[in-house]
């Protein structure tokens, strides 16, 4: 589902992610009509604008993740120095992308995303990162509290490594991969993974334009599902 005021611009973002065989838009829609439409439709996704003239973005991220059956919610953005992104953030967003985002990166997020996996626009990245930290993100000491096992583990989810591939790397299951991503979670004080990889990425654990594509690559950074 596609939430945007600008009508160009959501017909543009359902065409090219309808052309894939494996992505099917049921809806888009303006901001007013984005909760009653996604209790009618039940998406999986939602790709939701940041910045809408006649409702509040984040309040309509609010309302989709207290759904009975939340959709995975991402926030497109027009300005890579947006200050409601890390507000989002904070709120439960899976991911950000700008509204430049190319037609194979953006097919790519949305399968990402419908896997249960967070997006993190390298265009963005720097801005969530300072805007996270400004906020009160995880001090030092909370990552310091991490055992070397939870920050391999860290590195690798920053990265955008599923639990399996963590599993396979550290040689250990899927099943202990996903325990410790949520031990990490907890000593972190973050809220999802997209959360913990930002915190990774400022403490040096990798880069901003690292193996996934990063700031250089173009491609979305991502991390898998939790």
């Amino acid at each position: 589902m596609v939430v945007d005021d600008e009508k160009l611009l959501r017909a543009g973002i359902r065409s090219i992610l309808e052309a894939e065989p494996d992505i099917e838009v049921p809806v888009a829609c303006e901001g007013v009509r984005a909760v009653e439409l996604a209790v009618a439709h039940r998406p999986d996704v939602v790709l939701l604008d940041i910045r809408m003239p006649e409702v509040d973005g984040l309040s309509v991220l609010g309302s989709l993740l207290a759904l009975p059956e939340p959709p995975v919610v991402a926030m497109l953005t027009t300005f890579s120095g947006d200050e409601h992104i890390a507000p989002a953030l904070r709120a439960g967003a899976a991911g950000f992308l700008v509204k430049d985002t190319v037609p194979d990166e953006l097919a790519s997020a949305v399968r990402i995303l419908a896997a249960g996996g967070t997006v993190l626009s390298p265009a963005v990245a720097n801005s969530v990162v300072d805007g996270y930290l400004r906020a009160g993100g995880a001090p030092p000491a909370r990552l310091a509290s991490l055992t070397d096992r939870e920050r391999a583990v860290l590195t690798l989810l920053a990265r955008g490594k599923s639990n399996a591939e963590i599993g396979a790397a550290l040689l250990m299951g899927a099943a202990t991969a996903k325990d410790h991503v949520s031990a990490i979670l907890a000593k972190l004080g973050a809220a999802n993974r997209v959360q913990a990889a930002v915190l990774a990425h400022h403490h040096g654990l990798v880069r901003l334009d690292g193996e996934r594509g990063g700031a250089r690559g173009g491609r979305p950074d991502a991390a898998g599902p939790a």
